[in-house]
């Protein structure tokens, strides 16, 4: 599993990692220094994460085998590389949301669904998007605005 480097303020010692969007900050388990800092903040990063949020979603119509899934999160947004989703599957499953189920068959299979936290978790992810949706037209006035006002205030120093 990858280790998370994070600094004095909790943030990732990368540029920016913090902020990259689908940042998903995974913490073997044992270095629970990492996550004394602010746990609560650690679990909201996971789930509203780029990824988080796409397999959150995804895994509330049903459970989904790994490349499915893969495909699904990329109908829904951008491609998400298999490293990438393997990171944030393996996170959310560390976080008690995602359920990964192996079969001992040939080939492999494994399945992925929500638990019940995640499940929990999932649908208020998919309210926020939702409203986010409906609400966009609000925002980008409040941005035309906001951007004209400090295009006047720079204009008149």
């Amino acid at each position: 599993m990858p280790v998370s480097k994070r600094g004095r303020d909790g943030r990732s010692g990368a540029p920016d990692a913090s902020h990259a969007p689908g940042a998903a900050h995974a913490v073997v388990a044992g270095s629970a220094g990492d996550e004394s800092l602010c746990p609560y903040r650690l679990v909201l990063e996971h789930v509203t994460s780029r990824w988080g949020v796409l397999v959150l979603i995804a895994l509330l119509d049903r459970p989904y085998r790994f490349s499915e899934l893969r495909r699904e999160v990329g109908r829904r947004g951008r491609e998400v590389s298999e490293k990438m989703l393997a990171q944030t599957l393996q996170t959310l499953q560390r976080d008690g949301l995602v359920h990964r189920d192996a079969k001992p068959v040939i080939p492999p299979r494994v399945d992925y669904s929500l638990t019940g936290l995640g499940r929990e978790a999932a649908e208020q992810v998919r309210a926020l998007a939702r409203w986010t949706e409906r609400r966009m037209t609000d925002v980008e006035r409040a941005r035309q605005a906001y951007d004209e006002a400090r295009a006047l205030a720079s204009r008149a120093s």
